[in-house]
């Protein structure tokens, strides 16, 4: 059995309710399709029934439809969400028409009250724009500092992380991190691999330093997240700063950083900044012929995944599966 259907597996267990606010995308009704027949979630697509299964193909009589004009938990959604926003100078009539109007703040409303579990969005929204109602109406995770994204990474063949499952982060938010939001990433991200894969997480700060092979200011900035990453998780397997190679190749490891106990056994790669980041996943997905699944957000108090805007729709079917095993674990 393969890591996405073990997932799925976990999923179907879980029985939570996910909301997709982008029917308007034919690649969200296509993935609402094959997730109802997969039996991974329980769904709620926002937007007119008749409209949308009429431009879908497939059977979605087994999800759930919510019309914005026609929604009789409209007005309690409204005034929660005034009540959150009034000291910003937010009416009630504001909020009602803002949720009328924008699927993504409905979405997550949905989510605040209950209604739903989590929210998979993002195959026609900018990250800003999924985010941006999430931060305000759902808030950081307790005991989180900051908001940071990740793709799990699934690569056939590959003897290196665990059997080839990685997470690769942060992937998809946090421009240029800090030591102090690296070693945040870090600690978030190993409890998201050890959620997902079940398997003890093994920490690589990376560089293009291998201890000390390099000395810069983009070096130091990683060697100190690594050792505050270690002071405030002392039982986290977690190290740096390592290059690629050193971080997951046994040989390599043992050669530049002997004895060390995570060279070489990586399977959380936490990436100097965005750029890195964002490349080197891509790079994996296309060269490895990698799955990549996410950008998976992490440090949220409800789960919602940001999708990116190349997704298909099997993608998104995957975002759904790994969704409801963060909402269970919540």
């Amino acid at each position: 059995m393969g890591f996405l259907d073990t997932i799925k597996d976990r999923a179907r267990a879980a029985k939570k309710t996910i909301v997709l606010p982008e029917t308007f995308d034919p690649r969200t009704t296509e993935a609402a399709v094959k997730a109802l027949e997969q039996g991974i979630a329980n769904l709620l697509l926002i937007g007119n029934k008749d409209e949308i299964t009429a431009k879908t193909n497939g059977d979605l009589s087994k999800a759930e439809f919510i019309d914005p004009a026609d929604f009789d938990k409209m007005p309690e959604l409204a005034r929660t969400l005034y009540e959150l926003r009034k000291s910003k100078g937010m009416t009630e009539a504001e909020a009602e028409k803002l949720l009328k109007t924008d699927p993504l703040y409905l979405g997550v409303m949905l989510v605040k009250a209950g209604i739903a579990d989590g929210m998979v969005a993002g195959a026609a929204n900018a990250t800003a724009d999924v985010l941006r109602p999430s931060l305000q109406i759902l808030k950081t995770a307790p005991g989180t500092k900051l908001v940071s994204a990740f793709f799990l990474m699934v690569v056939p063949n590959c003897e290196y992380g665990a059997d080839g499952v990685f997470v690769y982060a942060d992937s998809g938010l946090n421009q240029n991190p800090n030591a102090e939001e690296l070693a945040a990433i870090a600690q978030s991200s190993a409890k998201s691999f050890e959620l997902l894969t079940g398997k003890e997480p093994v920490v690589a700060m990376l560089s293009h330093s291998t201890k000390g092979s390099a000395k810069h200011a983009d070096v130091d900035k990683v060697v100190e997240a690594a050792r505050l990453a270690k002071e405030q998780a002392p039982n986290l397997k977690l190290d740096g700063e390592f290059q690629l190679d050193a971080a997951i190749v046994p040989s390599i490891g043992e050669k530049k950083a002997p004895g060390n106990s995570v060279a070489g056994k990586a399977n959380v790669l936490i990436f100097p900044d965005l750029d890195a980041g964002n490349i080197g996943y891509k790079l994996t997905e296309r060269l490895a012929k990698a799955e990549a699944y996410g950008p998976v957000t992490q440090g949220i108090a409800k789960p919602v995944n940001d999708l990116s805007r190349g997704c298909s729709a099997d993608d998104i079917v995957g975002v759904v599966a790994i969704t409801a095993v963060q909402a269970s674990a919540n």
